[in-house]
């Protein structure tokens, strides 16, 4: 298995109405890529300083599922749509998992 976190911040001035259309985008995800076997995201809590905004967690089967994921066009559209303008800073890893 694999799995995919990605951490970002958003710009100063991105409202909760956009983290919510966000949230909504992520959610539709997982019926249009069948190759996420699971799916998690959401907004940081706030109770530790210096932490990201946002995070999103995706385990795959496999590494060429992920990389179906990386390069699908509906995961393409989201990041357009939802985080490449609106992101001030982004970490991602991938690592294997049981």
């Amino acid at each position: 298995m694999i799995r995919h976190i990605v951490l970002f911040r958003w710009k100063d001035g991105v409202g909760a109405d956009h983290v919510e259309a966000t949230k909504r985008g992520l959610s539709e995800l997982p019926a249009k890529i069948p190759q996420i076997k699971n799916y998690r995201f959401g907004s940081n809590l706030g109770v530790n300083p210096g932490t990201f905004d946002f995070g999103v967690v995706a385990d795959f089967a496999s590494l060429d599922d992920y990389l179906v994921y990386r390069d699908h066009p509906d995961h393409k559209a989201f990041i357009a749509a939802h985080t490449a303008d609106y992101i001030s800073e982004r970490a991602a890893i991938q690592f294997e998992i049981d």
